[in-house]
């Protein structure tokens, strides 16, 4: 079984990127980085990522990460604090510590397409 449908698939997929959002935009390190962008755009990018990422069917057609990510001197601690609140979102919607350890490693080798400071 793949982590997505152990969390519960494009609900709980839903659900974790609608609660990662309301955090990050309320995190003051992070909210610069959501002002004036268009943020049902960016959940519908960030379903389809996560859910691609941990197996689910979706495919994901964003645009490529560095070229995205790059020019927004994104830091370590930045990439750091944002899986933080994913695995949150995650832990609060009731998806046990080791499988969000499993997406947080999932999503770690991203860490070099998106820090760029």
């Amino acid at each position: 079984m793949s982590i997505y449908d152990a969390i519960g698939g494009a609900k709980a997929v839903e659900a974790a990127v609608d609660e990662f959002y309301v955090r990050v935009t309320a995190d003051p390190d992070l909210a610069p980085f959501f002002a004036g962008r268009d943020i049902p755009s960016l959940k519908a990018h960030q379903r389809d990522f996560i859910a691609a990422a941990i197996g689910g069917p979706e495919i994901y057609q964003g645009r490529d990460l560095p070229r995205v990510h790059r020019p927004l001197n994104i830091s370590d601690a930045h990439f750091d604090a944002v899986v933080d609140h994913l695995v949150a979102a995650l832990r609060g919607l009731g998806v046990p510590p080791e499988t969000t350890g499993q997406i947080g490693a999932t999503l770690a080798p991203l860490r070099k397409d998106i820090v760029s400071v």
